[in-house]
């Protein structure tokens, strides 16, 4: 039977005219594969501390710089780097007590939002990095906002994903963390242990998620094991108390946007009970300008809706920071 459909088709392109046959020319199709992306996995020495950063892409092509949020570190940014690193020169460093990067005693090192800040700027000079657009989350928002403050004329961009900088966004959930900011008592610091533990971790990422079918279980475990080193709850009890100094320069960050007006995207999960969709909305005071997105998933908004996101992302930094 094979043999003799295998005849029937040679007999019909034999009696076929040859004209036909040269006006018909076969169908050329592109075959195209990309590249993998190399990640490097580095550490700067800064302060006395091996700080861990990511880093991928062209030496020479513009900085973005990947600032991460709590309870995490660069890892929430593993999916995203590699769809921006073919052009793009991608920085994401954990922060001291964070991810990879070293984590001494609360005792001996400052835990605070303006060391952090500093510890970064010396990282981006140690890697001659003069001009960077930064992806702000979360923690990361008071850590670029106060790097933005040090070096207004390097920001070329913002990427703002549920990150505060109004008083609006502070909502309930904030409520025991402000009764920490105003009575630093024992008490009150032993009341955000909850903060540290695994149900927390997981809520953070599952929250608000449609479909958790996306999110990764590997998510929490990676964190929480790192939340569970001997001496870390310390680490995170001192940056609860330390965010407090973030609210007095909102005024300052605020002043930035408006003057600076640096092009502005921001990418929020509208259902984050941390940085709620009201913290959002009063950007839009300050940078008019700016493109807003509110996606219908949670705090960790990069988990689930990656593929909406990397599109955004991709096109506003095109359109916007590329030279």
């Amino acid at each position: 039977m094979n043999r003799l459909i295998l005849s029937l088709m040679l007999a019909t392109v034999s009696i076929a005219p040859l004209s036909q046959a040269v006006a018909a020319p076969v169908k050329q199709v592109a075959i195209t594969q990309q590249v993998p992306v190399t990640v490097h996995y580095r550490s700067a020495k800064i302060d006395g501390v091996d700080m861990f950063y990511r880093e991928a892409g062209p030496a020479d092509g513009p900085v973005v710089l990947l600032l991460h949020g709590f309870p995490t570190s660069s890892h929430m940014f593993r999916n995203l780097i590699p769809l921006l690193a073919d052009r793009y020169h991608v920085i994401a460093p954990d922060y001291p007590g964070f991810g990879q990067s070293d984590a001494p005693d609360h005792a001996k090192f400052a835990y605070t939002f303006s060391h952090y800040a500093d510890m970064v700027d010396a990282l981006m000079t140690q890697l001659s990095a003069k001009k960077y657009a930064m992806y702000v989350m979360d923690y990361g928002a008071p850590v670029g906002y106060r790097l933005a403050l040090k070096h207004p004329e390097r920001v070329s961009g913002l990427i703002v994903q549920n990150g505060n900088a109004y008083e609006e966004g502070l909502r309930e959930f904030w409520d025991p963390i402000k009764a920490y900011w105003a009575d630093d008592s024992n008490e009150k610091r032993e009341a955000l242990s909850n903060l540290v533990v695994l149900d927390t971790t997981k809520f953070q990422y599952t929250d608000g998620v449609k479909d958790l079918t996306r999110i990764s279980p590997d998510n929490w475990v990676h964190d929480q094991a790192l939340l569970d080193r001997p001496g870390n709850k310390d680490i995170q009890l001192d940056l609860f108390h330390d965010y407090g100094t973030n609210v007095p320069l909102y005024p300052q960050f605020q002043a930035f946007f408006r003057e600076r007006k640096p092009p502005t995207l921001i990418v929020w999960g509208k259902n984050d009970k941390i940085f709620p969709e009201i913290g959002a909305h009063p950007y839009l005071r300050d940078l008019p300008d700016a493109e807003m997105h509110l996606l219908d998933t949670g705090h960790f908004a990069l988990e689930d809706k990656l593929d909406e996101m990397a599109p955004l992302i991709r096109d506003f930094l095109d359109r916007k920071i590329a030279k």
